[in-house]
């Protein structure tokens, strides 16, 4: 081949390369699995779905993730899996829970590996009380190119696959327990709570066998009087936490439209982003080839082999500077991702809640919250059983 041709070549290879469009036409959502026979209510399980960990831990500056979005995901995305679990008709009570001091059935925790309005990765590690492993999963669903048409978001969320996905592994990992193993796991939470409150009281009960499985080593009476103050004590937390559910679907409500925006929006920038990426890199790599392949014919004796090589030239600087613009545009692409976290951070904003007692706000510290709660709480038990113990006999004189 002669030089002329080369560069020739050089500035062709450049012209035919075309951009790969990689977005997902279609994401089907699975439907959610239902029990395959009714279970009594002593065999129900509760769920609470931990508030989510962010995935910040490692979190760089130069990594496109959004502290302040990803703290409010964490919130958002355990309802949606909470609803979803709700929705099967397979467990009792399924709550989101700020702090793992609550006592459930059925613990389920999160974290966020990656999200974007493109794709969701989530790890999910969910334990009964007795400690047993249900799950130890990654999940990755990628969002269809339709999943924000107006007419799609109203009926789901864009990675609602996710969440259908882990709550048809937990229903089949229940379904594989028998209605005795099921009512030892609840007989187990209540015990578990109960020793939390009064360690001296309900110490012995429970015990762990070899494998590191809590089992019921013995039972209280059914008319054991601290056990009916633990219960009506337990009822109140339940109430509590069932509060915190309306904070929870409040603060969701929220968030539903300024989030599916920024999602929508990071959708459309992260395949921007690509393409743009893309082309660069074919742009610089393409026109670093045709100087050099210029240069080259330019030294050359031959008149049309010098020519060719200046065109070539000309056109290998004009497409290294169309790389280096494309790139620039690429960080106007992710400033505006940035601008858009910052959009939603200031739409999230505190909540406040009325008890019956007191007034709290519900902004981003709902566990010490509940600590509070939780102390509160040991502090009425602690009052009620007061009212049990004998008072001390006084000898005549």
């Amino acid at each position: 081949m002669t030089t002329a041709r080369l560069a020739l070549a050089a500035l062709l290879l450049v012209t035919l390369t075309a951009c790969v469009n990689q977005t997902v036409k279609t994401s089907a959502v699975p439907p959610l699995e239902r029990p395959t026979e009714v279970a009594p209510e002593t065999a129900l399980l509760d769920v609470g779905v931990l508030v989510f960990d962010p995935g910040l831990d490692e979190y760089e500056e130069d990594q496109q993730i959004y502290p302040e979005v990803r703290k409010a995901e964490a919130r958002f995305m355990p309802r949606l899996l909470a609803e979803a679990m709700q929705n099967s008709g397979a467990w009792g009570a399924v709550r989101v829970i700020p702090s793992d001091r609550q006592t459930v059935d059925l613990l389920v925790r999160g974290r966020i590996v990656h999200s974007d309005g493109e794709t969701l990765e989530l790890h999910i590690v969910a334990r009964d009380a007795r400690g047993a492993e249900w799950l130890d999963k990654t999940y990755e669903a990628n969002a269809s190119k339709y999943a924000y048409a107006p007419t799609t978001r109203t009926s789901y969320d864009p990675f609602q696959a996710i969440y259908h996905t882990i709550a048809n592994d937990l229903a089949r990992q229940q379904e594989s327990l028998t209605l005795a193993q099921r009512e030892d796991i609840r007989l187990i939470t209540e015990l578990q709570f109960a020793r939390s409150f009064s360690p001296e009281a309900f110490d012995g009960y429970l015990s762990e066998n070899r494998k590191g499985v809590v089992e019921v080593s013995r039972l209280p009476a059914d008319d054991d009087p601290m056990l009916e103050r633990i219960r009506s004590i337990r009822e109140r937390d339940q109430l509590f936490v069932d509060t915190l559910q309306e904070h929870y679907g409040y603060f969701s409500g929220e968030m539903q439209v300024p989030y599916q925006e920024w999602r929508k929006m990071s959708y459309e920038e992260a395949i921007a982003l690509q393409e743009l990426q893309a082309e660069s890199r074919r742009n610089l790599i393409a026109g670093g080839a045709a100087i050099l392949a210029g240069i080259y014919a330019a030294g050359s004796s031959e008149r049309s082999s010098r020519a060719a090589g200046n065109v070539a030239i000309i056109g290998g600087g004009y497409l290294l500077k169309s790389g280096l613009e494309k790139r620039a545009e690429a960080q106007i692409h992710v400033a505006a991702l940035e601008e858009l976290g910052m959009s939603l951070e200031a739409e999230i904003t505190p909540q406040v809640i009325e008890l019956e007692d007191r007034t709290v706000m519900l902004s981003g510290n709902v566990e010490e919250q509940y600590a509070q709660w939780r102390e509160l709480l040991a502090d009425i038990y602690q009052a009620e059983v007061g009212l049990l113990e004998p008072l001390p006999t006084v000898d005549n004189p």
